[in-house]
């Protein structure tokens, strides 16, 4: 994924040694994905402890997301780590704003961030 020139949310992560921007929120029938960038990389899952995502969330109408898995990488550049997370159920349609608890699982330790973004933006 190339990273988009305005993300809809931006972040300090991991005490601060990382960045996250998020880039996409992309709703399917029965679920959402959300698609950012983490600068600098996340370190190498083969020489380091790996670090692992888990997403939970609200809209504004009172609904739960919980997390239905995801996956990310090293950039093919290695200038930062490209991912996707997604989320069931689908987005409500009468959500406009949802609510996000991301944790990121490392070393034994949960580091988690809150971000919200409007959803009705993300209508197509």
């Amino acid at each position: 994924m190339k990273p988009h020139r305005t993300p809809l949310a931006k972040m300090k992560i991991l005490n601060g040694a990382h960045e996250l921007s998020v880039h996409n929120l992309n709703r399917r029938d029965d679920s959402f994905t959300l698609h950012y960038t983490i600068s600098p990389p996340l370190p190498d899952a083969a020489d380091h402890a790996p670090v692992l995502l888990a997403l939970d969330a609200m809209d504004d109408v009172g609904n739960e997301y919980f997390d239905w898995g995801g996956a990310h990488g090293p950039a093919p550049d290695g200038t930062h780590t490209n991912g996707s997370i997604t989320a069931q159920p689908a987005l409500a349609a009468k959500a406009c704003e949802i609510r996000m608890r991301i944790a990121f699982l490392h070393g034994g330790q949960e580091h988690p961030c809150h971000l919200m973004l409007r959803t009705a933006a993300t209508r197509a």
